[in-house]
């Protein structure tokens, strides 16, 4: 691998995925609560999806799966093409756990509105604050990290 093998993981169209799937997870999952009616936000024109409980529901699973879609695409190929050329910092192992934990609460979560399934409704409870502990966890790393420039990778070479 050459000296920018950091580089390779990083491709244009992944990155404009990641933020405008990123961006719709935050926005539905808002959406989850009922904030956008609350504050008028769904009374501007164009904007009254944003009060539907069903189409933010619906939208963020879609989204939820395209995130988990990517996580999977980076970390397959972080194993199979550059991990001997690069490595995990800091921050990105803990951009990691804060991932891990999302679809961890995430898939607990959906898994909570099958038919069947009876979870106590403390666990339910500790899930869901979790899940918006771990949101926030993620959105304010995200905004350190690009704060003070902190990558996901950087080069062994260095």
């Amino acid at each position: 691998m050459n000296k920018n093998s950091a580089l390779i993981i990083h491709k244009p169209y992944f990155k404009y995925l990641y933020g405008v799937t990123v961006f719709f997870l935050i926005l539905t999952g808002f959406g989850q609560m009922p904030i956008f009616k609350r504050y008028y936000i769904a009374d501007i024109p164009g904007l009254g999806w944003l009060a539907e409980f069903f189409i933010t529901h619906y939208m963020h699973y879609l989204f939820a799966v395209i995130f988990i879609f990517i996580t999977a695409y980076f970390l397959t190929e972080y194993i199979l093409r550059i991990q001997k050329a690069v490595k995990i910092t800091i921050s990105g192992y803990l951009r990691i756990a804060i991932i891990t934990g999302l679809i961890a609460t995430g898939t607990l979560l959906v898994i909570r509105n099958f038919s069947g399934y009876r979870f106590p409704p403390g666990f339910i409870i500790i899930m869901d604050l979790s899940h918006f502990g771990l949101v926030m966890a993620f959105l304010f790393s995200g905004f350190i990290c690009f704060v003070l420039k902190k990558k996901w990778l950087k080069n062994r070479l260095k």
